[in-house]
């Protein structure tokens, strides 16, 4: 007979809001097979949990739900403790509420080196790191950083990792942003997920897919452009070198096939309809018809 074991998921994790835009966000690494798909949870406008060592999986999804009645992050883990027989025991957890509360819970059972650390808005932790330096690293990484929010969880990440991070190695990082309305269409709230499941350098390698997200589908610090005859003018010559137009066509024609190129490029969550164009697919668009993009 074959007895089920509780998955001890050793990592260093990041949940966070942004105070600029109520994005809610984790981020995680661990020498553990797709990471990804156990430790991140979060809802838009309800908080983000991350739940790890001798886990207890549904302590996600039942978080966010406690989250939903109005439950502080602090109380959220009081909660999941005393609903949970095995807990604290080994049990890891880090939540962040809609208001920015941060609380985070490190068992005494769960493997050392384990621990964590909160501030405003955020919570890190982690089990079997190197040392208290890894979460250390990832605070003031996290609190030092300017950049927009993705890569701001991301810096946490890399600095945890330079200080040692997962003491067994590495082998999978994740991050997962919701805000309302946020996914593809406008239909999820899954703004960004990114996931490497299994990775010689997972870091680096998520570093990449922010790259992608940012390019394809972050739109939030777009440079806009003018869609005035001139620049319709550029687009019709650039979509009739790459096959998109033949012949003169007028302003509709061009829109629609500006709209064909754009979506057989994955561009389209950049298209907008106010008379303006992201200088993204300007560029793109040049390039793909030989010539130099707009902004050199």
């Amino acid at each position: 007979m074959r007895h089920k074991r509780t998955p001890k998921i050793a990592t260093f994790s990041i949940v966070a809001r942004d105070p600029a835009s109520g994005d809610l966000g984790i981020a995680v690494a661990s020498k553990f097979l797709a990471v990804g798909a156990g430790v991140p949870h979060a809802r838009a406008n309800i908080g983000a949990i991350a739940t790890q060592a001798d886990t207890n999986m549904i302590w996600g999804s039942q978080g966010l739900g406690y989250l939903a009645e109005g439950a502080t992050a602090q109380e959220t883990i009081e909660r999941l403790v005393a609903s949970d027989p095995g807990a604290p025991g080994g049990r890891q957890v880090g939540v962040v509420d809609a208001h920015g509360n941060a609380a985070t819970l490190t068992g005494p059972d769960a493997m050392y080196w384990a621990g964590g650390r909160t501030g405003p808005g955020f919570a890190c932790q982690g089990n079997i790191l190197a040392g208290p330096e890894v979460v250390d690293a990832m605070v003031e990484a996290y609190t030092s950083s300017h950049e927009s929010f993705p890569w701001r969880l991301l810096a946490a990440l890399e600095a945890g990792d330079a200080a040692g991070g997962d003491s067994r190695g590495r082998q999978a990082a994740a991050m997962l942003i919701v805000r309302d309305k946020g996914g593809y269409g406008g239909l999820t709230d899954r703004w960004l997920d990114l996931r490497v499941d299994d990775h010689q350098a997972p870091i680096p390698e998520l570093r990449r897919l922010v790259g992608l997200h940012d390019y394809y589908f972050n739109t939030d610090n777009a440079v806009l452009t003018p869609l005035d005859d001139g620049v319709t003018a550029r687009i019709a010559s650039h979509l009739t070198i790459v096959g998109e137009l033949t012949g003169p066509a007028d302003r509709a024609a061009i829109e629609r096939a500006l709209e064909r190129w754009v979506g057989k490029e994955n561009l389209e969550m950049r298209l907008r309809s106010d008379g303006q164009i992201d200088t993204v697919i300007l560029n793109a668009l040049a390039l793909a018809a030989g010539a130099t993009p707009a902004n050199g």
